[in-house]
C-alpha cells in the first residue's frame, strides 16, 4: 500500500514538474524565461517551448497587441497665461521590444503603462505651459503631436512603441469656467464688432468711390450731349440757312406757319389786328408779295 502511495505521489510530481517545463505562447504574446541568478534572459515568441521548472527559470508573458489608455479621470494642466484646463488623453502603445521592457521594468512590466502615462503627462504640461489659452485651444492637434514625439524617444527606452497620443476633451475647472466662459464671449464679440467696422469703412469706402464714378459717368454723358446736341443746332443752322438762301418766301412761310402752331391753341380767344403783317401768309400764300417770277418777262 505504502508502495502504491509512493508511486502515486511520484508520479504526481513528475507530472507537476512536467507541466511546468512546458509552456505554449500564442500569436498575442512574447514570453520572457529567466533563470535564477543569471542576467541573460531570453524570449520565446509563439510557439511550444521548454523551460526549467521553478526557481531555476522563471515565466513571464508580454502581451504584444497594440493596447489602449484611456484614463476615466481628466488630468489639470496650466497655461502660460495662468489658466488651468482639465484634459482627457487617450494613448495607444505596442511593446516593441519585451526583452528592454521585461529588463528596464526590473521584471515587472506592470509598470510600463505607469511609466508611458507619467510620461505623457509631463510632455502635455510642457506644451501647455508654453501656450496662452487661446493658443492652447486653438492649437490642439499640434500640441498633442508634439507630446506624441517627445514621449516616444522616451519610451523607445524601455522598448515601447508609441503609436498614438491624443486628447479627447479639453474642459475648464468648474470654479473658473463661468468667468474664461465671459472672457471668450467678450473677446469674440469685440472681434465682431471690429469686422463689422472695417465692413461698414469697406462698404462707405465703395459707395463713395461708386457714387464718384457716377458723377464722372453723367459729367461724361452731359459733356457728350452738349456736344451732339451743338454739332446737331450747328447742321440744323446750316440746313435752315441753305434752304432760306434757296427759297426765302417759303422759309418765311414755313415759319409763320410754325409761330401760328404755338400760338393758337384749342378753345383760345385772341383779339388781334387782321391787318397785322403776322397774319400776312394767312390772307395770301405768298404773304402778299409778288411773285417775281410770274412777274419777270419771259427770256427767249
Amino acid at each position: 500500500m505504502n508502495r502504491i502511495i509512493a508511486l502515486v505521489v511520484a508520479v504526481v510530481i513528475v507530472l507537476f514538474i512536467g507541466s511546468s517545463m512546458i509552456f505554449t505562447v500564442d500569436e498575442r504574446h512574447a514570453a520572457v524565461v529567466a533563470a535564477h541568478g543569471e542576467g541573460n534572459p531570453r524570449v520565446a515568441g509563439p510557439g511550444l517551448h521548454f523551460k526549467l521548472p521553478p526557481p531555476f527559470q522563471t515565466l513571464t508573458l508580454i502581451d504584444t497587441r497594440t493596447l489602449t489608455i484611456d484614463e476615466s479621470g481628466a488630468d489639470r494642466f496650466a497655461t502660460s497665461d495662468k489658466n488651468e484646463l482639465l484634459v482627457n488623453t487617450v494613448i495607444k502603445y505596442r511593446v516593441a521590444d519585451p526583452l528592454k521592457l521585461f529588463e528596464s521594468n526590473e521584471k515587472n512590466t506592470q509598470t510600463a503603462e505607469e511609466r508611458i502615462v507619467a510620461l505623457a503627462r509631463t510632455a502635455l504640461a510642457s506644451g501647455f505651459w508654453k501656450r496662452s489659452l487661446a493658443d492652447a485651444l486653438g492649437d490642439q492637434q499640434t500640441l498633442a503631436s508634439e507630446a506624441q514625439k517627445s514621449v516616444e524617444g522616451a519610451a523607445a527606452a524601455f522598448g515601447v512603441q508609441l503609436v498614438d497620443l491624443q486628447m479627447t476633451r479639453i474642459d475648464f475647472p468648474s470654479a473658473v469656467a463661468d468667468s474664461v466662459y465671459k472672457r471668450m464671449i467678450a473677446a469674440r464679440q469685440q472681434a465682431a464688432s471690429n469686422e463689422r467696422a472695417k465692413g461698414t469703412a469697406e462698404a462707405d469706402k465703395i459707395k463713395a468711390d461708386a457714387e464718384r464714378e457716377q458723377q464722372q459717368i453723367l459729367a461724361d454723358a452731359y459733356s457728350q450731349a452738349q456736344t451732339i446736341k451743338g454739332e446737331g443746332d450747328s447742321k440744323a443752322a446750316a440746313i435752315a440757312a441753305d434752304a432760306y438762301g434757296r427759297d426765302p418766301q417759303f422759309y418765311q412761310f414755313y415759319q409763320s406757319l410754325e409761330a401760328y402752331k404755338k400760338t393758337f391753341k384749342p378753345g383760345d380767344v385772341i383779339v388781334v389786328d387782321p391787318s397785322s403783317d403776322f397774319f400776312r401768309f394767312m390772307k395770301s400764300p405768298n404773304g402778299g408779295v409778288a411773285d417775281s417770277s410770274a412777274a419777270a418777262p419771259a427770256k427767249r
